[in-house]
């Protein structure tokens, strides 16, 4: 089995059920790993899965806000397991940095595994 992984992606989205997330979005950070097995060694891009095409499906995800970062993770994993004939598994953990809550340090976040 193979594992691409895309780590640390940064994004400044708006996802968050407080208004002031929905106005003055917020910092996030991806990571992605997804399992394959290769049904030969990989030689050309389309052998494998293109972390390109990834990172590109999680982008437009994180462009569409969200109330709960539940329901992102969800979706950014199903969608990768719907347009990635070859992925087995994945795991995708979204970190929200410095959430907005009053005397809150710290970053919070949520993980969501698929298998096909």
């Amino acid at each position: 089995m193979l594992k691409i992984e895309l780590h640390n992606l940064w994004f400044h989205a708006y996802h968050g059920l407080y208004e002031e997330e929905k106005v003055l979005g917020g910092d996030f950070t991806i990571d992605a790993e997804i399992c394959y097995v290769p049904k030969t060694t990989p030689h050309h891009i389309y052998e494998t899965i293109d972390y390109s095409a990834v990172y590109n499906l999680i982008k437009s995800h994180m462009q569409k806000p969200e109330p709960l970062l539940e329901t992102l993770a969800m979706n950014i994993t199903k969608e990768i397991l719907e347009k990635f004939s070859l992925a087995e598994e994945v795991s995708l953990r979204i970190k929200k940095t410095n959430p907005p809550m009053i005397g809150f340090t710290g970053n919070v976040s949520v993980t969501h595994y698929a298998k096909r």
